[in-house]
């Protein structure tokens, strides 16, 4: 080792926490050396959750991040039941005979049979001719496998 070129070397410097007033002992170039935070309090090894709030900016940010959410979620769902009212009838896979009742009878759309069942209830789909119980229990069935709400 070349003289003069290296720091002076402590092989018992102390390290003091400045949050808990931890001590212990390492080898450093300093003798005393001070940390902020260290293993014996740090919330990753404590398994603490300490959030320092200050001015309650987190629970601003917690609120604003809830109505974030809540927007797009809001955006989604209009753009589904756009999407969903403009879906042929024929998409129920019914039977062409059930299939041409409902065209005959101005429900062109799954979202014109909704509007329907909304509208006036189970009953007015009923007492269209040629449809029963099975055939509105059916389309139902397969409007809501579509993901689509029938209310």
């Amino acid at each position: 080792m070349r003289e003069g070129i290296h720091p002076k070397f402590f092989d018992e410097a102390v390290i003091v926490c400045a949050s808990c007033g931890t001590e212990w002992i390492v080898g450093s170039t300093s003798a005393n050396l001070r940390v902020d935070i260290c293993s014996n309090c740090h919330p990753f090894y404590t398994g603490e959750q300490r959030i320092v709030d200050t001015e309650g900016r987190v629970d601003k940010f917690l609120n604003k991040l809830a109505n974030r959410d809540r927007i797009v979620e809001n955006q989604r769902a209009k753009e589904a039941a756009k999407q969903n009212a403009d879906i042929p009838i024929d998409d129920l896979e019914l039977s062409a005979r059930y299939t041409n009742i409902f065209k005959e009878n101005g429900i062109e759309k799954i979202s014109d049979l909704i509007q329907k069942l909304q509208d006036e209830g189970d009953d007015a789909i009923l007492a269209l001719p040629g449809i029963g119980v099975k055939v509105l229990a059916d389309a139902k069935r397969k409007i809501s496998e579509m993901g689509i709400k029938l209310g």
